[in-house]
């Protein structure tokens, strides 16, 4: 009889058999498949939050362009109601909306008035100062329309993107007016 060493006989046995190596691989595969889903159904839903966002502010920042009468504060309140509803967004957004000016003697943006909706805060003239860079060339004492919208995003999956505010600057120059005015009234 010929002397077998145990371990030699099952690894030779085991390393042949292949049976059931399609379950062990489907067992493997399908949460990583899984995830991968959920991950491009986030990076989907991020942008289309993104561009959803964008789209409403450019809306608002046309809409206060064609503007001719002053605007107030139920306008400001009607305009935060209007982005909600564009982005059907159920979170906090702010609405802000300011009009600033360019000085070319001094080569700086002055601020006529900043007004908000929400939670961010209405700009100030040191704010505003620098933006040159930012906005369009102007001449002297041309105004021109910013809407800044701001709202939180939270991924409908944790896969690694983080909750983030998803930020949106624009500006408009005013239509049918040389400049759109605010009113307390």
């Amino acid at each position: 009889m010929q002397n077998v060493n145990p371990k030699t006989a099952l690894r030779g046995h085991f390393a042949r058999d292949e049976k059931g190596s399609a379950s062990i691989e489907m067992v493997i595969m399908i949460p990583l498949i899984f995830f991968v889903v959920l991950s491009i159904f986030t990076l989907f839903d991020a942008f289309r939050q993104y561009t959803m966002h964008q789209k409403a502010a450019y809306t608002l920042g046309d809409m206060i362009s064609r503007e001719t009468l002053p605007i107030d504060g139920d306008y400001m309140d009607g305009s935060l109601a209007l982005f909600n509803t564009l982005t059907r967004d159920p979170q906090e957004s702010t609405v802000r909306v300011s009009i600033v000016r360019y000085d070319s003697q001094n080569e700086i943006m002055k601020l006529d008035w900043s007004k908000t909706r929400g939670y961010a805060t209405e700009l100030t003239n040191q704010s505003v100062r620098d933006w040159t860079e930012k906005l369009p060339a102007m001449v002297h004492n041309e105004r021109i329309i910013i809407v800044e919208t701001f709202a939180n995003y939270t991924p409908p999956f944790r896969t690694g993107l983080e909750q983030r505010e998803i930020k949106n600057f624009i500006f408009t120059r005013p239509r049918y007016a040389p400049q759109v005015l605010w009113t307390d009234s």
